[in-house]
């Protein structure tokens, strides 16, 4: 149906293919259950099908984290997403490492994993076009996750779905009754909104552009004495006017960002 409607490509939330990693990250799936989904998908006529994946989770080993990649890239997906742990306030994780039932994850892990992702997805044919963003092809590419990291404009539709538009941003109510009631009563969905300054907008031109492969304009720091530091560091290069993370630099993206901008 939704091939039929007019969607070309398609993305499943793999995750992990270790049932282990999957229970501490509360998912339910069966990742025998990947390969199947990909093989539909290619059947229905779907162009491009991507997966994602979450790595750090507290007890995957390295060894957990390279089975996932391969069963990952054995279903020949055009793109993956590879993302470090975020433990969010109000989850059942985040409660169960405030109890002490399991730890944090751990930073050096996070830099472990991202570099053998790097390794065994170049060593495939997808090359990174965004830290934590991979793809066989131009192509391949998300086109709506880039509009993300260009600041360009887009609609989101569903409950917590966030929307910006020529410097305003929106976002629905989370809760799928509550957007459900809302629609039915005739009324907006929005939760909330703000405008951005020229400066906010500015500070997440850094936060985000310069995550991508071929960097931001220099320009837009506009202190070569801050860059020049990033770039002695190793963290940084300069192609032509623009700056770009090198590799070390996409380890330390946050970090990278937060050392221009203050």
């Amino acid at each position: 149906e939704l091939r039929t409607g007019g969607f070309t490509r398609i993305s499943f939330g793999m995750q992990s293919a270790v049932p282990h990693v999957l229970r501490v990250l509360d998912r339910t799936h069966n990742p025998a259950g990947v390969p199947q989904a990909v093989a539909w998908a290619r059947e229905a006529g779907f162009e491009q099908v991507s997966l994602d994946l979450i790595y750090g989770t507290p007890g995957e080993s390295m060894a957990d984290w390279e089975a996932s990649l391969t069963a990952a890239l054995a279903c020949e997906p055009d793109h993956i997403s590879a993302y470090s742990l975020i433990v969010e306030d109000g989850t059942a994780l985040a409660r169960r490492v405030r109890r002490g039932e399991v730890p944090m994850p751990d930073e050096d892990d996070f830099a472990d994993k991202y570099e053998v992702a790097d390794r065994m997805l170049r060593d495939r044919g997808l090359g990174w076009y965004e830290v934590s963003n991979w793809a066989t092809s131009a192509d391949a590419r998300c086109r709506h996750n880039l509009l993300y990291w260009q600041g360009g404009d887009w609609w989101g539709v569903g409950p917590g779905a966030h929307s910006h538009v020529n410097g305003t941003r929106w976002w629905n109510v989370k809760h799928p009754a509550a957007y459900a009631g809302k629609l039915a009563a005739g009324e907006s969905p929005a939760a909330g909104r703000e405008i951005l300054t020229d400066e906010d907008r500015r500070i997440e031109r850094v936060l985000l552009e310069l995550r991508l492969s071929d960097g931001m304009p220099a320009t837009v720091i506009g202190d070569d004495v801050r860059i020049d530091e990033q770039v002695s560091r190793g963290l940084l290069r300069r192609d032509g006017g623009r700056i770009v993370l090198t590799d070390a630099g996409r380890l330390l993206a946050d970090g990278v960002v937060r050392d221009l901008l203050d």
